[in-house]
């Protein structure tokens, strides 16, 4: 079993050449965690054991976290580029990226239900998947929503203007 690990830390290598900032890599990351408990404990309340279908779900599960991470981060950053301060920033990105959050996490959720309650042929392999993404989707959604925010508040750049002066000093190493 370690596909899942090696996807795990395939997808912090991608998110650090996206950002740039190791920083900003762990703060969209630490999503990840919180879906894997929630997938978790979806799997102990419906009773499932962990399996190669589970496995497949916690990657696939990761993967949608990480992506409502980088969406709201994102926005905060460009916010912050604006000029506008931090709390101002975390404040009206939390409030712009709580709709596309959400869409994603519900449609995503809403998809798995028929693969969650089959009971036909093949259920025994769709459950896992279903209940992993399901579980850990909920608990990925409150973390993206209300921990991510936080975190950035506490660890991100303290000024904007010292968050600029990095975007440009990335920009023109990544130019030479």
């Amino acid at each position: 079993m370690l596909v899942v690990p090696a996807c795990f830390v395939l997808i912090f290598l991608l998110l650090l050449s996206a950002l740039r900032s190791p920083r900003d890599a762990i703060l969209v990351f630490s999503a990840v965690p919180l879906a894997l408990t929630g997938g978790v404990l979806a799997l102990w309340l419906r009773g499932m054991p962990f399996s190669v279908s589970a496995a497949v779900g916690f990657i696939a599960l990761s993967g949608i976290a990480v992506l409502n991470g980088l969406v709201m981060l994102s926005l905060i950053q460009q916010l912050m580029l604006e000029g506008k301060p931090k709390h101002l920033a975390i404040q009206e990105g939390a409030l712009t990226r709580l709709r596309p959050v959400v869409m994603t996490a519900l449609v995503a959720s809403l998809g798995f239900v028929p693969m969650a309650v089959a009971t036909g042929t093949g259920a025994e392999v769709q459950k896992p998947i279903a209940t992993v993404v399901i579980g850990g989707l909920v608990s990925a959604t409150l973390l993206t929503l209300l921990v991510l925010p936080a975190l950035y508040a506490r660890f991100g750049p303290a000024e904007p203007a010292l968050f600029e002066s990095r975007q440009r000093e990335d920009h023109r190493a990544a130019a030479e």
